[in-house]
């Protein structure tokens, strides 16, 4: 599976996805849940919560090991993906439309300037050997 072109990326295999409503949705990259395997348990941070770009945020638990997810740009937590509690192995099933919580950016051009499909691959290239 390629990589969304319509999509934003962190160097640390989250995606970023801009919603109409000028809030972010935010979830892991088909590279990372390859790297952690079947999910078994999500945490999501609360709605409202202030968050600084960098800041762990939330957590994905696999049968192979727990990982961090963070903050992409420093903003607010507008809303979470409450069906991943329940099934958190959609993350596997497609993890591009598994959201892991919503986010007003504090700063717009925080957004556009995250990494673009093409360099996040050259990352994920550059990790493989």
């Amino acid at each position: 599976m390629s990589n969304p072109s319509n999509l934003k990326y962190t160097a640390s295999h989250e995606w970023v996805k801009s919603e109409a409503d000028g809030t972010i949705s935010i979830g892991i990259t088909q590279h990372a849940q390859e790297l952690l395997g079947d999910m078994v348990f999500v945490e999501t941070p609360a709605v409202g919560r202030k968050l600084k770009a960098g800041e762990e945020v939330a957590v994905v638990e696999s049968v192979k090991a727990a990982a961090d997810v963070y903050a992409p740009v420093s903003g607010e937590v507008t809303a979470v993906n409450s069906e991943l509690d329940s099934a958190p192995e959609t993350i596997n099933a497609d993890p591009y439309a598994a959201w892991m919580f919503r986010m007003k950016p504090d700063n717009a051009a925080d957004v556009a300037a995250l990494m673009d499909a093409a360099a996040y691959q050259a990352i994920v290239d550059s990790e493989a050997h």
